[in-house]
């Protein structure tokens, strides 16, 4: 029986990505059903919401969605298709696995750790007003239930994967009320947790000990801020966005996405690296139950990796679709 999976083509390069990743899925000889649904850019260029009712609708119909990437017009009003859909659908936690691939070159060695970053409070619930014609105000806005779910989250993720360690990142050295309230619901969850060794960092001090101690660290939990801020640079020390994968879990949907921009500058030209969004579609497969496909796909990925195929950001040649096609060749030998 077919899975039914809501897809989203994206803006920009959105469309080849996901032309690629279609082709190694159908390759691994998995059974997708996919909705086609619209959200960014073309939405707004056509006169409608950047996400429009239909596709939240559908979406939280069918509980699954695979997200290329969105343009978010800057500066120009309109909401972020990317953080509507979170705070619709309730996505209140975003898993962002990062992880060494062979192949890819990074003086990060050993690097294997998995950020969960809260995804619908904070900065982000973009509640902005001008306060006076110069004057902007935007409100941090933290909640009991929105540190205690997405704290929860991160530690019963660890007790089932056999992770050792959970570290909380927030900044209540400064922001004693509001970074203060996720710091006090931390320390409370992680005595829940005895089995599971945990501690408390200053983001500030979290950033610079990704880069220099990143062996000492396993599962991260932090506001939305500095979890988007923070999976970037551990994107970066992994080799690149271009082959960083991203999860948005609820309690009734999941939205899988690559985590990078759509790089408009680049449609048509079937150069962007695929490897993040295929990567996101693996957590989808895991979530649907396919991990055969799952495992199929990755060890298919680094093979083709360690053959030296590459696309232009890892320093090789391969387009869009022929990296897609390496891969799909490796599944079908």
């Amino acid at each position: 029986m077919a899975h039914k999976v809501c897809l989203i083509r994206g803006d920009g390069t959105g469309p080849e990505l996901v032309a690629a990743v279609e082709h190694v899925i159908k390759a691994a000889k998995v059974d997708i059903e996919w909705i086609e649904v619209e959200a960014g850019l073309k939405c707004v260029e056509a006169g409608k919401p950047i996400v429009p009712d239909a596709t939240i609708q559908k979406i939280k119909e069918v509980g699954v969605g695979l997200k290329a990437p969105m343009t978010t017009p800057i500066g120009k009003g309109s909401v972020s298709p990317n953080v509507t859909l979170r705070k619709r659908l309730d996505l209140y936690a975003c898993v962002r696995p990062v992880r060494t691939l062979p192949g890819v070159p990074t003086p990060f060695d050993g690097l294997d750790i998995v950020i969960f970053r809260e995804n619908t409070e904070d900065l982000y619930a973009q509640i902005e007003y001008m306060a006076t014609e110069r004057v902007a105000h935007s409100v941090k806005m933290i909640s009991d239930f929105g540190c205690q779910r997405i704290i929860r989250a991160a530690f019963e993720y660890a007790r089932k994967n056999g992770r050792k360690k959970v570290v909380g990142v927030h900044k209540a050295n400064i922001m004693k009320i509001a970074d203060g309230l996720f710091l006090r619901i931390f320390k409370e969850i992680a005595a829940e947790y005895p089995e599971i060794e945990s501690w408390d960092n200053i983001i500030d001090n979290q950033c610079m000990q990704l880069v220099t101690k990143w062996k000492l660290y396993d599962v991260l939990v932090t506001l939305n801020l500095y979890g988007d801020i923070m999976s970037d640079l551990a994107a970066g020390m992994m080799g690149g966005l271009g082959v960083a994968p991203g999860a948005n879990f609820g309690d009734k949907c999941a939205l899988f996405e690559a985590v990078h921009g759509s790089a408009p500058k680049y449609t048509g030209m079937n150069k962007v690296n695929p490897t993040a969004l295929l990567l996101s579609a693996t957590l989808m497969l895991e979530h649907l139950g396919e991990k055969k496909a799952r495992d199929d796909i990755e060890g298919a990925l680094i093979a083709t990796l360690k053959k030296g195929v590459k696309t232009y950001d890892l320093g090789g040649s391969a387009t869009t679709s022929g990296f897609g096609e390496a891969i799909a060749s490796e599944l079908k030998a």
